[in-house]
Protein backbone atom coordinates (compact mmCIF):
# COMPACT_ATOMS: atom_id res chain seq x y z
CA UNK A 1 0.00 0.00 0.00
CA UNK A 2 1.28 3.47 -0.84
CA UNK A 3 2.63 5.60 2.03
CA UNK A 4 2.01 9.36 1.96
CA UNK A 5 3.97 11.63 4.29
CA UNK A 6 2.32 14.46 6.19
CA UNK A 7 5.36 16.72 5.83
CA UNK A 8 3.85 20.13 6.44
CA UNK A 9 1.96 21.73 9.29
CA UNK A 10 -1.29 21.77 7.31
CA UNK A 11 -0.99 18.12 6.23
CA UNK A 12 -0.32 17.09 9.84
CA UNK A 13 -3.25 19.16 11.07
CA UNK A 14 -5.70 17.78 8.49
CA UNK A 15 -4.49 14.18 8.54
CA UNK A 16 -7.39 11.94 7.53
CA UNK A 17 -10.15 14.20 8.82
CA UNK A 18 -13.43 14.27 6.88
CA UNK A 19 -12.46 11.40 4.54
CA UNK A 20 -15.07 8.71 3.97
CA UNK A 21 -12.60 6.37 2.30
CA UNK A 22 -8.84 6.24 1.64
CA UNK A 23 -6.44 3.69 0.15
CA UNK A 24 -3.05 4.71 1.51
CA UNK A 25 -1.06 4.87 4.74
CA UNK A 26 -0.43 8.31 6.21
CA UNK A 27 2.97 8.73 7.89
CA UNK A 28 3.23 11.50 10.48
CA UNK A 29 6.26 12.42 12.57
CA UNK A 30 4.51 12.59 15.96
CA UNK A 31 4.04 10.40 19.01
CA UNK A 32 0.28 10.65 19.52
CA UNK A 33 -2.85 11.38 17.48
CA UNK A 34 -6.58 12.01 17.69
CA UNK A 35 -9.44 10.87 15.51
CA UNK A 36 -11.70 13.90 15.90
CA UNK A 37 -13.67 14.78 12.76
CA UNK A 38 -12.95 11.41 11.19
CA UNK A 39 -15.72 9.50 9.48
CA UNK A 40 -14.25 6.00 9.51
CA UNK A 41 -12.47 3.71 11.94
CA UNK A 42 -8.71 3.39 11.34
CA UNK A 43 -5.70 1.40 12.49
CA UNK A 44 -2.74 3.22 14.03
CA UNK A 45 0.84 1.94 14.26
CA UNK A 46 3.42 3.81 16.36
CA UNK A 47 7.13 3.23 15.68
CA UNK A 48 10.50 4.41 16.94
CA UNK A 49 13.09 6.25 14.83
CA UNK A 50 14.18 2.94 13.23
CA UNK A 51 10.56 2.01 12.36
CA UNK A 52 10.41 -0.74 14.98
CA UNK A 53 6.75 -1.17 15.89
CA UNK A 54 6.10 -0.21 19.52
CA UNK A 55 2.30 0.05 19.63
CA UNK A 56 -0.61 -1.03 17.45
CA UNK A 57 -4.15 0.27 17.84
CA UNK A 58 -6.71 -1.57 15.75
CA UNK A 59 -10.19 -0.40 14.74
CA UNK A 60 -9.90 3.03 16.42
CA UNK A 61 -13.24 4.82 16.32
CA UNK A 62 -13.73 8.52 15.56
CA UNK A 63 -13.37 11.01 18.44
CA UNK A 64 -10.65 9.09 20.29
CA UNK A 65 -7.20 10.18 21.50
CA UNK A 66 -4.00 8.15 21.42
CA UNK A 67 -1.92 9.88 24.06
CA UNK A 68 1.75 10.64 23.31
CA UNK A 69 4.07 7.73 24.05
CA UNK A 70 7.75 7.82 24.96
CA UNK A 71 10.25 6.62 22.33
CA UNK A 72 7.68 6.98 19.51
CA UNK A 73 8.87 8.95 16.48
CA UNK A 74 6.45 8.04 13.69
CA UNK A 75 2.73 7.40 13.54
CA UNK A 76 1.15 5.51 10.66
CA UNK A 77 -2.59 5.85 10.08
CA UNK A 78 -4.08 3.22 7.80
CA UNK A 79 -7.41 1.74 6.71
CA UNK A 80 -9.28 -0.32 9.27
CA UNK A 81 -7.87 -3.86 9.80
CA UNK A 82 -4.82 -3.23 7.59
CA UNK A 83 -2.55 -3.47 10.65
CA UNK A 84 -3.44 -7.17 11.04
CA UNK A 85 -0.31 -7.73 8.92
CA UNK A 86 1.95 -6.20 11.60
CA UNK A 87 3.22 -7.27 15.03
CA UNK A 88 4.86 -5.36 17.86
CA UNK A 89 8.65 -5.64 17.64
CA UNK A 90 8.74 -6.02 13.86
CA UNK A 91 10.08 -3.36 11.51
CA UNK A 92 7.31 -1.40 9.79
CA UNK A 93 7.31 -1.91 6.02
CA UNK A 94 4.46 -0.87 3.77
Amino acid sequence: MKVKCADSFFKKLKGLMFLKKFDYILKISCNGVHTFFMRVNIDIVLTDKNNKILYIYRDVKPNRIIMPKKKVTFTYEMPQFYSDNYKIGNIFKS
